[in-house]
């Protein structure tokens, strides 16, 4: 079963890349090459904001392609913001802010991580959002997702890009 992704009227689609903060070397790879390809497409990529692990690495791809970057901040202050974020905002939330990153995401693009990373999956699902998962296996916590079509999975940041463009509508 396809889901389809509703396209914002005259709005930039956004992309929520959400995974950890200490994570392997190919990680960071694929979430640089992600930022860029999301930025190329012309698409809003949205993070956590933080200068750290997938938030850092995506945000830094992005800025590199001329993309626009919107970093959801945890904390009252811009002191621990990657230097690649094009606009903070600050919550004052703690980890309640990965309510607004699902939440402000049109699709969700979740890099391995930890607690962190699955309550924004588990939240963008709740929330009817299309989440796929870059070369991070979950195995079976959300199989009622995957057999709903809603919870995807793309081994590579090219793979990602073209599920997306794939079901926008």
């Amino acid at each position: 079963m396809n889901i389809s992704l509703e396209k914002p009227l005259g709005n930039p689609m956004i992309v929520g890349v959400m995974g950890g903060a200490d994570v392997d070397p190919t990680v960071l790879k694929n979430a640089h090459e992600l930022g860029m390809r999301i930025a190329r497409e012309g698409w809003v990529l949205l993070n956590g904001g933080r200068n750290a692990g997938v938030m850092n690495a995506s945000a830094q791809g992005a800025r590199e392609a001329g993309g626009i970057v919107v970093g959801i901040l945890p904390d009252n202050h811009c002191r621990q913001m990657s230097p690649y974020v094009t606009i903070p905002i600050v919550t004052g939330m703690g980890s309640a802010r990965n309510a607004v990153n699902a939440l402000s995401s049109h699709v969700v693009v979740a890099c391995p991580g930890g607690p962190g990373t699955i309550s924004e999956i588990a939240l963008a699902l709740k929330a009817g959002r299309c989440v796929i998962l870059l070369d991070f296996e979950l195995r079976g916590i959300f199989e009622r997702a995957e057999q709903e079509g809603r919870l995807r999975q793309a081994k590579t940041p090219r793979a990602v890009i073209e599920i997306i463009r794939s079901e926008v509508s």
